[in-house]
C-alpha cells in the first residue's frame, strides 16, 4: 500500500531558474531531497535499474557488480526492485551482489542475520544466480576469518554501484565511529551503542552479538559509484554532519565526501537539518508564505538570542532576511508583531474548542460542542506519554473522547512481568497458571516468535494498564477505550508484517461508528518502517477511503498530529499549543505510571535510558521554555500539535 504520510510543505526555496551549484553550495555530498520515503525509494530503484540495463546495453561482458546495504533503510528499495523485476523492467541474471556486513557468529538461517534478511526481502524473489550472490559468512571459523576477509575484500573491489545506508552515528556497515578511511573488510567489535540499537531484534542486549564482519571504508570507496540513503527525522542530525560538515573519523560516512561519484538521497524528514531546509533563505530566494515567515523569525530569535519583539532591522539584514522583508512588503516591526500574534494564537487551554466563545483567533472552533474525538495510540501508552495533558483536558472539558489502541504492544512486556502478574493472581486466590507459563517461557527459542499463549497474556497486561490509565482521569474504559489489535503487528516478533486490508477495515469501522470531529495521530517520522508510522499511515488511508466515498461527516473533521517521547515539533510548525499547569503535569505523570510493565525497565530505550514519563516531561517543559524565550507567557509545560486538512491527504 502507498505511503501517504509526509508533512505539509508550506513555502521554501524557489528552485525554478536557480543553478544546481547554488542549491547545493552548502553540501560536500550532492544531496537529492524527496517529499517522502516512497518517492526517494522510487528514485534509487530507478538508478539501480538504469545502471543494470545500461551495463547490459553497452555489451559489457562481465557481470554488473551491485553492492547492497542491509538493515531497515533499503527495505523499500528491495521491494521496488522486486516489483520491477516481476513487471519485466529489469533482469538480475547477469548481476553479482555483494553485501556490506554481517553479525558474527550467526547462521544464515537465523532471522536476525543479514543473509536471511537480504534473501527474504530481495534475492529470493528475483532471477539472480546463486553463484553471483556474495554475502559475508557469519559462520567462518575464528582461525580462518582473516583469510576469509582478505579474499572477500579482493572480490568486492571496484563494485559498479554501491547502494548503502548509514546509522545514526554515521556508521557505514559496521564501520563504527573512529574507523580509518583505509580500513578493509575485517572483523570488528561492536560498540555498546550499536549492540543496543540492534538488541530489539535479538530480544535483549544479552543475546546480541558482540562481533561483526564488515566491508571497510576503503573497500566502499573503491566502488565506481555510491548512493547514500537516509530516511526519517532520526537521521536528520547525522545527515547534516555527513553532508555539510568537515569529514571526520568520528562520523564514518563523512569520509565518503572524497568519493568522485557519490550522491546522498534523503526524504524530507531526514533533510530537516540541512541548510536548504532549515534556513533556505541562506541558499537563495524563497516563497514567503506566512508559515515560512514564522519559521524564519523563530530561527532568527534562536540565532541572535532575543525574543520576537526585540528583533531589530539590523538582525534581519545581517542574517540574510532582507529579501523576506522586501517580499512581504512589511517593516521589520510589523513582521515582529504579526509573528508574535500568530504564535500567541496557537496557545489554547481548550483543545476541543471553548464553548460560546469568540474563536476568531483560536486554533479550534467553539462549535460543535461537545465534540466527538478519537485519539489513536500506536501502543497502549503513547496516548498518555505523548499528549496526556491534552487528553485529560478534553475529557474534563466534557467532550466525547475515545482512545483507540492500535496494537497490543505485547512484545514490549518482559517475561518476569508476566510471572509477577500471575503470581499476584495466585495470591488473590484467582487461579494458578504460574508453572504452566514458566514452562512456556523456558521453551522459548532464540530468534523465533514468542508463543501465542504467552503473547496473549502480555497483551492482556498492556490492556489492563491502558484501562487503568484512562480510568485515572475519568474516561470510561468499557465504552470509550478500543483495543484494535491490528493484525500487521501480531507476528510475535520484533519484525512486523505488512499492512493489509484487514487493518484498514478495523480502523474504518471505528471511524464510521464514532464519526469524530477531531482525530489525534502519532506524527513520528523517525523510523519510516516503525509501528508509529505504519499505524498513522493506516489511519490516513482509512480516512482517505471514507472521504473518497463521500462521507459527509468528514467535512467537519480535523486531524491533529502529536509527537512521541523522543522528539517535538519545531515551534515554526505548530498549529496548536496546549499549556499544562503543574497539577496537570502530575496527573499526566500518574497516568503514565499506570503502565507498570513499561516503568523502570524500558524494553527498547534507544540512546535515552530515562523512563517515558521523564522524557515526556522534559520535552514538554523544553517546549514551554522555547515559547517563553520567544516572549510568550511562561508555562510549566506545553504539548504541541500540527494540523492536517483531510481534503489534502
Amino acid at each position: 500500500m502507498s505511503n501517504r504520510y509526509s508533512l505539509p510543505q508550506d513555502g521554501g526555496l524557489r528552485l525554478e531558474g536557480i543553478p544546481k551549484d547554488i542549491i547545493h553550495r552548502y553540501e560536500k555530498i550532492p544531496t537529492s531531497i524527496f517529499d517522502d520515503e516512497s518517492a526517494a525509494v522510487q528514485y534509487v530503484s530507478d538508478l539501480v535499474i538504469d545502471a543494470i540495463n545500461s551495463h547490459a546495453a553497452n555489451g559489457i561482458k562481465r557481470n554488473f557488480a551491485l553492492g547492497l546495504t542491509t538493515g531497515r533503510t533499503p527495505i523499500g528499495v528491495y521491494h521496488e526492485l522486486v516489483r520491477c523485476y516481476e513487471e519485466g523492467k529489469v533482469s538480475f541474471e547477469n548481476v553479482e551482489v555483494f553485501s556490506l556486513d554481517e553479525f558474527y557468529p550467526i547462521k544464515a538461517s537465523e532471522q536476525q542475520s543479514r543473509n536471511y534478511r537480504i534473501h527474504e526481502e530481495f534475492l529470493s524473489h528475483v532471477n539472480i544466480k546463486p553463484d553471483n550472490i556474495h554475502i559475508i559468512d557469519g559462520t567462518v571459523p575464528v582461525d580462518k576469518v582473516s583469510a576469509y576477509c582478505a579474499e572477500y575484500d579482493k572480490k568486492a573491489r571496484n563494485i559498479d554501484l554501491m547502494v548503502i545506508g548509514m546509522g545514526e552515528q554515521g556508521q557505514i556497515g559496521f564501520n563504527e565511529p573512529g574507523s580509518y578511511a583505509k580500513s578493509v573488510t575485517r572483523m570488528v567489535q561492536l560498540t555498546y551503542h550499536s549492540r543496543k540499537v540492534q538488541s530489539s531484534q535479538f530480544f535483549g542486549i544479552d543475546n546480541t552479538p558482540k562481533l561483526a564482519i564488515t566491508m571497510g571504508l576503503n573497500t566502499v570507496m573503491s566502488a565506481k559509484r555510491i548512493v547514500l540513503m537516509a530516511w526519517g527525522e532520526g537521521k536528520a542530525e547525522v545527515v547534516q554532519r555527513v553532508v555539510e560538515q568537515d569529514a571526520t573519523r568520528l562520523i564514518p560516512a563523512s569520509l565518503l565526501q572524497n568519493h568522485p561519484s557519490i550522491e546522498a538521497v534523503v526524504d524530507a524528514p531526514a533533510a530537516e537539518s540541512l541548510t536548504v531546509k532549515r534556513a533556505p533563505w541562506l541558499v537563495g530566494p524563497c516563497d514567503w508564505t506566512p508559515r515560512m515567515v514564522r519559521k524564519a523569525v523563530v530561527w532568527l530569535c534562536e540565532v541572535v538570542g532575543k525574543p520576537i519583539l526585540k528583533l531589530t532591522y539590523q538582525d534581519y539584514i545581517e542574517h540574510a532576511l532582507g529579501e523576506m522583508l522586501d517580499s512581504v512588503q512589511m517593516s521589520y516591526a510589523d513582521v515582529n508583531i504579526k509573528v508574535f500574534n500568530d504564535l500567541q494564537h496557537t496557545i489554547t487551554g481548550w483543545p476541543g474548542g471553548k464553548p460560546n466563545a469568540d474563536d476568531s483567533t483560536r486554533p479550534v472552533p467553539s462549535a460543535p460542542y461537545p465534540k466527538r474525538i478519537i485519539i489513536f495510540s500506536p501502543h497502549p501508552d503513547d496516548d498518555v506519554i505523548s499528549m496526556g495533558g491534552t487528553f485529560i483536558r478534553l475529557v474534563e472539558q466534557g467532550h466525547d473522547v475515545h482512545v483507540a489502541y492500535e496494537t497490543s504492544g505485547n512484545v514490549a512486556v518482559h517475561d518476569d512481568v508476566v510471572i509477577q502478574n500471575l503470581d499476584t493472581a495466585r495470591e488473590l486466590g484467582m487461579g494458578d497458571r504460574v508453572e504452566e507459563v514458566r514452562q512456556i517461557i523456558a521453551g522459548k527459542r532464540k530468534g523465533e516468535p514468542e508463543p501465542r499463549a504467552l503473547l496473549n497474556i502480555k497483551g492482556a497486561i498492556r490492556r489492563a494498564e491502558a484501562r487503568a490509565a484512562v480510568r485515572s482521569f475519568g474516561l470510561n474504559p468499557d465504552t470509550n477505550a478500543h483495543f484494535l489489535n491490528l493484525p500487521f503487528y501480531e507476528t510475535g516478533g520484533i519484525k512486523k508484517g505488512q499492512r493489509t486490508e484487514k487493518d484498514l477495515e478495523i480502523i474504518i469501522e471505528l471511524l464510521q461508528r464514532v464519526r469524530p470531529h477531531q482525530i489525534y495521530l502519532a506524527g513520528d517520522l523517525a523510523d519510516p518502517h516503525g509501528t508509529h508510522r505504519v499505524c498513522t499511515e493506516a489511519v490516513m488511508e482509512a480516512v482517505c477511503r471514507l472521504r473518497d466515498r463521500g462521507e459527509a461527516w468528514l467535512n467537519e473533521t480535523v486531524i491533529w498530529l502529536y509527537r512521541g517521547a523522543w522528539m517535538e515539533w519545531e515551534i515554526g510548525m505548530v498549529d496548536m499549543a496546549v499549556p499544562l499547569s503543574p497539577d496537570e503535569l502530575i496527573k499526566k505523570r500518574h497516568a503514565i505510571y499506570r503502565h507498570l510493565s513499561q516503568k523502570d525497565i524500558v524494553p527498547f530505550p534507544g540512546d535515552d535510558s530515562r523512563e517515558f514519563w521523564q522524557r515526556a516531561e522534559e520535552r514538554t517543559q523544553s517546549t514551554a521554555r522555547k515559547y517563553d524565550d520567544l516572549g510568550m507567557a511562561e508555562y510549566q509545560a506545553i504539548e504541541v500539535f500540527v494540523k492536517l486538512d483531510v481534503k489534502t491527504l
